[in-house]
Parts: structure tokens; C-alpha cells; sequence
């Protein structure tokens, strides 16, 4: 049975009952206080055969009533279900655009087709960021096979080709290509979550990212500096590392052509602890800072030199680093120029919060 015939069924017996109790009541109680002779009075059979036809008609509309009136009520009730149910059946076909819109009073079932509405508009952002970033990569790792390719033929068709500084170029390109894939493995990675957790500390790992970035600082003219108190987090000794070096070498790359500056803090507050990489630069609008934590989002406004392209997945790598261990990622532009990038992350020992 449905659902609609279920209530329809429950509200008619539910009628029907305190209608049979009511009837019940009222002829044992009227009855008891009528002599039981055969006077010219009516007598307690008298009474009997009068109440009863009347009681059985009253129950048979009782009965209709019930089933009609829970019919209507029932499916009024269930209305907000259907709609549900029509924009489920929609989002299994592949349409997650529809939403449920569902009007009136806040009741459960607004609430619930407000979460449904929620759900199917992160579903369907989620699946559009998805679809970008399947031909984003498509396109990433197309480019250096292409080029790969381009390169053998040109050298194919050249006599007098130059075989170091073609084995030269198809290893850049290779790299570059190696290093795509291993971006796009770590992103998928840092997505699934299953990773084991320990304790590190963020300033250890801070100085060892700057340390072994220094020699690309002073060859680009940055100087960089790395300080602040230590910052326990627990999270992936493997991940972590990755996050900081992003960080690390995003600020040194998009920086200014000379003169630049680098700025690696750590924090640690009761409830969370801080990671705070500041770099001076170009001035950064605020549309384009709110989408350089997308996938392959370079920012070509940005300063950076040929020696390090890049492909775009520095701050979604460190976004969906810091997303699997539960904090969050805040970019902020500087008004002088540059970007200010601050990871929060929960403290492994959080202190009790004061009364």
C-alpha cells in the first residue's frame, strides 16, 4: 500500500473508533437508566431497537467520511513528498538544475525539501567543478604529448637536427608532464582522506621549505623570511609538507620581477593553529583572488617567470590539503600588492574554552 492509503485507512479507523466508542458510551449509559417492564412506557428493548439502525447508519457515514476526508487529507499532506520525489527522480536522470521550491509555513517537510534543494545545488556545483577540471586536465596533459610530438616530428623531417638539444627539450617536457600527473595524484589523494595522521609541526616544516627553496629565491631576487612559534597539528606527514612547499614556492614565484618579498609565519592560538605566507606583488583584484584556489587557475595577472609555468593546482593542491584536515584556507590581497595566505588548522590539544 502507499503511503497515501496507509493515512487514508489509519484516519477512517481512527474516526470510525471514536465514533463506535462514542455510540458505545452513549446507549450503555442511556440504557442503564431505563426500566427493563412492559408498561406503556418504552422499555429498554424499546430503546434497543430504535438506537441501533440509527447508531449503524451513523457509523456507515462515519466510515465514508473518514475514508473521504483522510483521502483528501492525506494526499494534501503528502503533496510536498511528491514534489520531493519528482526532483529526486529528475537529479537520478542526470537533471540537477530543478530544485523543490517548496512555499509555506517551516514544517518538516519545508525543512526537508530545503536540504534536498541544498544538496542538489552542492551536487550540482560539485559535478560542474568536476567536469572542468576532467577537460582542464585533459587539456593540461594533452599539451606537453602534443608538443612531445611536434618535436619528434620536426627532427624527423630535419637532416641536420640537433639530437642533445632535442633529447634536452623532450625532457623538460616530460617533466613537466610527470610533474602534472603527480599534481593530479595528489589532489586525489588529499580528496579521499585516507591518509594516516601524526603530529607536525608546521614551523619545522616551514623552515624546511624555505631552506630548500632559498637557491630559486635568490635567483628570482626574493627574500624570504620564516619565523614564529610552533605549531603542532595532527595530520599526514606526507601531505602537510606538500601544502607548506606550495605555499612556499607560489609566494616566491608570483612575486615581483626584482626586489621582491616572501613572509612564512606560524601560529598557535588555543582552539587552532596558523599558517601565514604574505608575498609582495601585483595588485590582485578581489575576483580574481576568490578563484585562484580552483584547479588549473593560474591568475594571469600574476607575475612569474618562464622557469616555472606551473599549472595551476599550486592553491588547490593546498585547498584541498587543508580541507582533509578539517581547517581552512584564506587568501587575502594586499593593498600595496602581493597576497596574504592563511591556513587554519585545529589544534591537536585544544585548551577548554574559559567559562
Amino acid at each position: 500500500m502507499s503511503a497515501r492509503l496507509k493515512l487514508t485507512l489509519s484516519y477512517a479507523v481512527i474516526v470510525v473508533v471514536s465514533g463506535g466508542l462514542l455510540l458505545a458510551a452513549v446507549g450503555l449509559f442511556l440504557l442503564r437508566y431505563v426500566p427493563d417492564t412492559v408498561d406503556f412506557f418504552p422499555n429498554r428493548g424499546d430503546l434497543s431497537r430504535a438506537f441501533v439502525p440509527v447508531a449503524s447508519i451513523v457509523m456507515l457515514v462515519l466510515l465514508a467520511f473518514g475514508l473521504g476526508a483522510g483521502w483528501l487529507l492525506a494526499g494534501r499532506m503528502l503533496a510536498p513528498l511528491d514534489r520531493i520525489g519528482d526532483a529526486a527522480r529528475l537529479a537520478a536522470q542526470g537533471s540537477l538544475s530543478h530544485r523543490v521550491s517548496l512555499a509555506g509555513p517551516r514544517d518538516e517537510f519545508r525543512d526537508l525539501a530545503d536540504v534536498f534543494d541544498s544538496m542538489l545545488e552542492q551536487l550540482e556545483a560539485h559535478v560542474a567543478e568536476q567536469q572542468r577540471f576532467a577537460a582542464n586536465a585533459s587539456h593540461e596533459l594533452r599539451t606537453p604529448l602534443a608538443i612531445s610530438q611536434t618535436l619528434l616530428e620536426v627532427a624527423e623531417a630535419d637532416p641536420d637536427r640537433d639530437v642533445d638539444a632535442l633529447i634536452a627539450r623532450l625532457r623538460e617536457v616530460n617533466t613537466r608532464a610527470i610533474e602534472l600527473t603527480e599534481a593530479l595524484l595528489l589532489l586525489s589523494r588529499a580528496d579521499r582522506k585516507t591518509f594516516p595522521r601524526e603530529i607536525v609541526d608546521l614551523s619545522l616544516l616551514a623552515e624546511g621549505a624555505v631552506e630548500a627553496l632559498l637557491p630559486l629565491a635568490d635567483r628570482r631576487g626574493v627574500a624570504v623570511e620564516v619565523g614564529g612559534a610552533p605549531a603542532p597539528v595532527l595530520g599526514s606527514a606526507a601531505l602537510l609538507p606538500q601544502l607548506v612547499t606550495n605555499l612556499v614556492l607560489n609566494a616566491i614565484v608570483h612575486n615581483l620581477p626584482s626586489g621582491g618579498a616572501v613572509a612564512v609565519r606560524t601560529h598557535s592560538m588555543p582552539q587552532a593553529v596558523a599558517l601565514v605566507v604574505e608575498n609582495t606583488g601585483d595588485v590582485l583584484p578581489a575576483p580574481l583572488v576568490a578563484t585562484l584556489v580552483e584547479p588549473f587557475q593560474r591568475g594571469a595577472e600574476r607575475t612569474r617567470g618562464d622557469d616555472h609555468a606551473g599549472a595551476g593546482l599550486g592553491l588547490a593542491i593546498v585547498d584541498r590539503i587543508t580541507q582533509a584536515h578539517g581547517g581552512t584556507l584564506v587568501l587575502t590581497p594586499r593593498p600595496d600588492g602581493g597576497l596574504i595566505v592563511t591556513v587554519w588548522l585545529p589544534h591537536p590539544y585544544p585548551a577548554a574554552p574559559p567559562a
